[in-house]
């Protein structure tokens, strides 16, 4: 049975259809890449599998997770299954995180809504989630949000949303506000992750690149509908879309750094 399915999804606001009659399915373990151009509908496909949008959004078609009907279950119901079955890495990582409290308090809160845990236990899970992204737990949990760089807060973001080891993370362009760097080091660790707890993935970006490199298998999006979905090797060696070919085409090769590099004026 596949972690999640996605069947004729179809996102409406007001009389404008967004997403159209979108299918795709995620096993488990699996690092299912949802790659599009910004405004094609990726984000909205994310949020609509764990109800994150507004009222002002209707949607026919089905979203299971391990065969449940999310569109089935209450609010209450839903909020258990938001952190302990799927959770979300977010591209504003600093909007998990208000200035006002410490790292610790938003994981104890967080602990504290799921497990009945007393509290050096819950201290001690989220320490040990902190050190397992190579944060130092105890200074990080005492830690204020803008007490921390980018990455770091990206990586507590991280073990926030891995707490509990969902069966599904869903990570919405988590390295865009990052460098190259930073971005590439969060990307590994995720796969990491996936690796020890067996969770499946599923990565929202505009980078081809990235999905090459970690994505078993690409949708990919375009005008609120995908448009070809395939095992990553197919869509890298094969692709049947233009479209497809087009985003292919745009990724920068060795020979083209080289031509830059030999193009660039020396200034002495």
């Amino acid at each position: 049975m596949s972690v999640l399915s996605i069947k004729d999804l179809s996102i409406h606001h007001k009389m404008e259809t967004l997403v159209r009659s979108v299918s795709f399915e995620i096993e488990e373990g699996e690092w299912h890449a949802l790659i599009g151009q910004s405004g094609s509908g990726k984000s909205l496909t994310a949020s609509a599998i764990g109800q994150l949008l507004s009222k002002q959004f209707s949607f026919s078609g089905s979203i299971s997770l391990k065969g449940q009907s999310l569109f089935d279950l209450s609010k209450k119901e839903l909020r258990n299954i938001r952190g302990r079955e799927i959770s979300y890495i977010f591209q504003d990582y600093t909007s998990s995180f208000t200035p006002f409290y410490t790292i610790g308090k938003h994981f104890d809160e967080y602990i504290k809504t799921h497990l009945s845990l007393n509290k050096k236990e819950r201290r001690e899970m989220a320490t040990s989630a902190l050190e397992a992204v190579n944060l130092e737990g105890e200074r990080v949990y005492k830690s204020y949000s803008f007490q921390m760089s980018g990455g770091q807060l990206q990586r507590a973001a991280i073990a926030l949303a891995m707490l509990l080891k969902p069966k599904l993370l869903i990570a919405d362009e988590p390295t865009t506000a990052l460098d190259s760097v930073t971005s590439k080091h969060i990307l590994e660790l995720i796969q990491k992750l996936r690796v020890e707890t067996k969770c499946s993935v599923l990565f929202i970006t505009h980078d081809l690149r990235h999905a090459r490199k970690y994505a078993d298998h690409i949708s990919v999006m375009k005008e609120g509908e995908i448009i070809e979905s395939n095992a990553k090797k197919e869509i890298i060696y094969a692709p049947k879309h233009p479209y497809t070919a087009q985003l292919l085409s745009a990724i920068p090769t060795i020979s083209d750094r080289v031509s830059a590099l030999e193009n660039v004026e020396v200034l002495y």
